[in-house]
């Protein structure tokens, strides 16, 4: 929009030039010129002239503009915003809607504004609470001119109960979930969302939760988010303990690059079998998990599940021990993880390769001489692709969950009738606190155009990795050149089916390089992966 002398151009007849004006610069009469009484005719038969039909309205219209995009186009079009209307908001709150607005009516140029207004169109829909969203931009005042009018009309969610399913990738649990939530949206008209929600995984990975969401509550700028939960993990197999937490989890602030979460939570570690190594069982028991976790995130790639070109970067940095109790967990863990896309030219052919790496330490009195907490070392394998972990080091493709990194044996199964007949029970992974990954991936459409729609595609890949254990005085044993020369690695190939909720892969793993106790396997195998979420 411009001013409105812009969308309603008039021009006065008085000012044209007149044809009639002699060599003295006098005006003549016409001789043609009607008198009065037939020019008061002539008037009323213009008055009686039909109006212009919709037609031609809408030449005019588009005349108009067509006009004014060009001079948009070619200059700045200065113009201010007199006037936001708000409109269909019967249960929300009209702050919440006039907080999404604030870039309208700070616009000073039409450009401006037109920006402003999708991206003010965009966030309310984000909110969740309306079906639909217009924003129309009118003329302002014909008293003010070079000012414009913002309507923004909505309708809010006829749909107050709403049932969603999904599968993802828990950081927390390092594994895929499977989670089905209950959405209760904008009760008390502050556009929250209130949600119960059940999730369930392998390894008897399970969680319940309830949370609330308030996007701008009262004068907070940003949202407030708040959840309950009861988490239940199951390692025996692994790693001879079951985990059971519940808490709180509060997110400080969030915006699109960065996130603040405090964690709050009482955890405790068991051991069924009895049969834990010995590093497992100095970690059993309580403990009081009271954390701090500030997570930067740059993701500029086109897919989360298939990219074909664009970057991304993620730094997480995690704090434990902020309560004062000695059964406070206490550690630093700081995770990099970057990614980058490359369009190969041919068959939607993509190359994805990607680095990470994470380092965790205790922090206290005598941290050197102390291990680091159990759950939150760092632990390598899983079936499911590193293209859609995307935050740190977690899985190497071809090896199973946990099967990467340092072990220990458990206890020994002794037969009491002979002490002779003593056998070992297997290993403990019991991760590390220096974890290092790399993979590559190069992505390309099949020859079936069925397929192709589809987007069934193949890749083949190579995938490395490698942990090793720093805290109780190890890292004065810790070599460079050890580590590097200790990676397991593998590569593969197979076929990649997208959903809308997750990536089912058939792959075959060829594993290139692994130690005595590891859990990589060669062979044909599914494995269904989904975008990471915290």
């Amino acid at each position: 929009m411009a001013d409105s002398e812009t969308l309603n151009p008039k021009i006065d007849p008085e000012d044209q030039p007149s044809s009639n004006v002699n060599d003295n610069g006098l005006h003549e009469p016409d001789p043609e010129e009607p008198d009065d009484d037939e020019f008061e005719e002539d008037e009323e038969d213009d008055d009686e002239e039909p109006p212009p039909s919709k037609e031609q309205q809408l030449r005019s219209a588009r005349a108009k503009t067509e006009g004014l995009v060009q001079r948009m186009m070619k200059e700045p079009v200065d113009i201010r915003v007199h006037d936001v209307l708000i409109k269909g908001n019967t249960k929300t709150k009209e702050y919440l809607i006039e907080a999404e607005l604030e870039g309208i009516k700070k616009a000073t140029t039409m450009q401006e504004l037109l920006e402003a207004s999708t991206l003010a169109n965009a966030k309310l829909k984000e909110l969740e609470i309306f079906d639909s969203v217009r924003i129309t931009l009118d003329a302002g005042p014909p008293e003010l001119p070079g000012t414009a009018n913002v309507i923004v009309e909505v309708a809010e969610t006829e749909s107050v109960i709403t049932g969603e399913m999904g599968c993802y990738t828990k950081p927390a649990a390092r594994s895929w979930t499977l989670e089905s939530s209950l959405k209760l949206k904008n009760i008390f008209g502050y556009g929250d969302l209130w949600d119960c929600s059940v999730a369930y995984g392998p390894n008897q990975t399970s969680e319940l939760s309830t949370g609330v969401v308030l996007p701008r509550f009262k004068g907070f700028v940003n949202p407030l988010k708040a959840r309950a939960f009861l988490l239940s993990q199951d390692w025996l197999e692994f790693s001879s303990y079951k985990e059971r937490m519940a808490g709180l989890s509060l997110t400080l602030f969030s915006t699109r690059h960065h996130d603040m979460v405090y964690n709050l939570g009482w955890r405790t570690l068991t051991d069924q079998s009895q049969m834990a190594s010995k590093s497992i069982r100095r970690q059993l028991g309580h403990g009081l998990l009271s954390s701090l976790k500030y997570t930067f995130t740059l993701d500029r790639r086109n897919s989360q599940l298939r990219p074909t070109r664009g970057y991304s970067f993620v730094s997480s940095t995690h704090v434990g021990g902020l309560a004062p109790d000695s059964r406070s967990v206490r550690f630093l863990r700081q995770e990099l993880d970057f990614r980058y896309a490359v369009p190969l030219g041919f068959y939607n052919a993509a190359l994805n390769f990607g680095v990470s790496g994470g380092v965790i330490f205790p922090w206290g009195n005598g941290f050197l001489n102390k291990p680091t907490s159990l759950p939150e070392r760092f632990f390598l394998g899983g079936d499911f692709s590193p293209l859609c972990t995307l935050g740190g080091p977690s899985t190497v493709w071809g090896f199973k969950t946990r099967g990467i990194g340092p072990t220990e044996p458990r206890r020994h199964v002794r037969d009491n009738s002979n002490y002779e007949n003593s056998e070992s029970s297997g290993y403990d992974f019991v991760g590390g606190d220096l974890a290092v990954s790399a993979f590559a991936d190069i992505s390309f459409d099949l020859p079936l155009r069925w397929l192709r729609e589809r987007g069934v595609h193949g890749h083949v890949f190579a995938g490395t990795g490698n942990v090793a254990k720093l805290s109780e005085n190890e890292f004065k044993k810790f070599s460079f050149q050890r580590f590097m020369e200790s990676f397991r690695s593998s590569v593969g190939a197979g076929i990649v089916i997208p959903t809308k909720i997750f990536r089912l892969e058939c792959n075959y793993y060829y594993i290139l390089k692994q130690f005595e106790h590891d859990g990589g396997k060669a062979g044909f195998r599914f494995s269904i992966s989904a975008p990471s979420s915290s």
